[in-house]
């Protein structure tokens, strides 16, 4: 694992850092597809592209049961993980208004996966939060925002232009560095590719698995937004249960779109979610639970760090690669594009 970058946070981010249960660990790419089992249950096509890992239960209808059970295989490394993880994928507007699908590149600490993302689950120490219950689920972020939230280091979304190449410029502190972290899309050429941050509450009700918004039964600290070293935060009253943090890293492999004469004439940065924004502030994801058994569980209760953890098992990403769906929706994932899949304007 790399620890450069995070050696130079302060000794106190540091110290706790250190005494956090921590996995980390990659999951490969499992589809990219327009379907969102969570936010459009049912509908083929949803709204917009999404890249997706985790168990093979994915589907655009998935019931609230324990998709453990439901799955046969999975692209995290963790074999135990069935759960499912995806974000809004990333586009290149190119000069002459054509868009084509920006591909994910694997984090430098993860292994040889395919594409995907890396995945944290953070608590602050052993037996300080309860893992999630078959058929707990989730959102966050907000598809329609365009302006910042002004967080500063509790932003729950960010962007990282990598300085150069191999991660030139990566730590393990997500959002943490306000000269190198940012909430809107990078606004200059990035020869490492864009790391993208995704970052979830820690907060549950105790009782509901989902809600109608996927956000009511999760909240915040009474503080505020807790990020990468603030996941000790007090709990409200109404959300009194502590759970894991979870946090998404997505590395974007934007080199091939650095050429500057096809970015836009006015020198406004090329890129845009499926869903239109061109400023990033609207970067989201979606959480489906999919841990057999307790092993969760165990992993935030013995001091767990990393891509390993003893009582669990892992898989070799060359299994882990031929873990798979078929797209629900029959649609070109790859070439150039007139306009966004769905239609969607860049506003």
């Amino acid at each position: 694992m790399r620890w450069v970058g995070f050696l130079s946070m302060p000794a106190a981010v540091q110290a706790q850092a250190f005494s956090m249960n921590m996995l980390r660990f990659g999951c490969s790419q499992l589809s990219i597809d327009r379907i969102d089992p969570l936010v459009e249950p049912g509908n083929v096509p949803s709204a917009h592209v999404h890249q997706i890992v985790g168990g093979d239960a994915f589907n655009a209808s998935m019931p609230m049961a324990d998709i453990a059970q439901l799955a046969t295989c999975t692209t995290c490394s963790f074999d135990q993980d069935f759960s499912n993880y995806w974000t809004a994928n990333l586009y290149f507007r190119a000069r002459n208004g054509s868009f084509k699908r920006v591909p994910q590149m694997v984090n430098e600490v993860i292994g040889p996966a395919n594409a995907g993302i890396t995945v944290y689950y953070t608590a602050p120490g052993p037996n300080t939060v309860t893992a999630f219950k078959p058929g707990f689920r989730m959102f966050t972020g907000d598809v329609m925002r365009r302006t910042p939230t002004n967080l500063g280091r509790r932003v729950q979304s960010c962007y990282r232009c990598y300085d150069g190449p191999n991660f030139q410029g990566n730590s393990m502190a997500p959002c943490f560095d306000p000269q190198r972290d940012t909430e809107h899309f990078p606004t200059k050429p990035c020869p490492g590719g864009i790391r993208s941050s995704v970052i979830f509450p820690i907060c549950w009700d105790g009782k509901n698995l989902d809600t109608p918004d996927h956000k009511s039964h999760v909240a915040h600290p009474v503080d505020g937004p807790a990020s990468f070293a603030l996941v000790d935060g007090r709990c409200p009253q109404s959300h009194p249960v502590k759970i894991p943090q979870v946090h998404y890293e997505i590395v974007w492999d934007t080199r091939q779109f650095n050429n500057r004469n096809e970015w836009p004439t006015d020198g406004s940065q090329p890129f845009v979610l499926s869903t239109g924004d061109p400023t990033g502030y609207a970067q989201h994801g979606d959480y489906v639970f999919g841990w057999k058994d307790n092993t969760l569980q165990h992993a935030m209760d013995n001091r767990c760090f990393g891509a390993t953890c003893r009582g669990l098992t892992t898989q070799d990403f060359s299994k882990a690669n031929r873990c798979s769906v078929k797209p629900a929706v029959r649609e070109d994932n790859d070439g150039w594009f007139s306009e966004l899949p769905g239609g969607h304007h860049v506003m």
